[in-house]
């Protein structure tokens, strides 16, 4: 009779942690590390030869999938790009950009997000300097990368004198090994 109830209990217990597990599974694909927009992502991911893994990281972390979001650097949506970025892409592209309320639209801010990424390859090459120069600007990746104190070869980074643009880079690559890591 006793061994009967410790079996019992024993195979609830695993039952529970099946379950568990089960619902963890679930929340890291759907809730943590989801597909939002995969589709428009995959389009221009495509277009722009990019990794679209790399793009949902980008979008995680810059607006975690909040498509009004608003920074403080007045950056918006998806991918997070200021209507300063937005009108110079806009001419780089060969499209129009006449409002804010643009960024807001999920294709367009995605479309202009790959197409930037893109256009920071081609300059960097590396993805830590193109990450780098997606949050604390082309112009400062290239001052560092001219200064013995933050680039031992002119080509990488040894550090990155921005705490908020280092932290974005880390927050970047993990959030990028995860979806990797769930997805491919």
């Amino acid at each position: 009779m006793r061994n009967k109830k410790k079996q019992s209990n024993l195979l609830k217990f695993i039952i529970t942690l099946l379950m568990i597990l089960i619902g963890s599974i679930f929340l890291m694909y759907s809730v943590f590390y989801p597909l939002k927009n995969y589709d428009i992502v995959k389009r221009y991911s495509e277009k722009y030869n990019l990794d679209p893994l790399l793009v949902m990281a980008v979008i995680k972390t810059e607006s975690n999938f909040d498509k009004n979001a608003k920074s403080t650097k007045n950056a918006y949506g998806l991918m997070q790009i200021t209507d300063t970025t937005a009108e110079w892409a806009a001419t780089k592209m060969d499209i129009e950009f006449n409002s804010t309320s643009q960024l807001l639209n999920e294709e367009y801010n995605i479309r202009m997000g790959c197409w930037y990424l893109d256009n920071l390859r081609e300059e960097f090459g590396s993805l830590d300097l193109i990450i780098a120069a997606y949050n604390g600007g082309r112009g400062n990746v290239e001052k560092w990368l001219n200064n013995e104190e933050h680039s031992e070869d002119g080509s990488s980074l040894k550090s990155i004198p921005f705490p908020e643009t280092d932290k974005y880079v880390k927050k970047v690559n993990t959030n990028y090994k995860m979806y990797k890591l769930l997805y491919k």
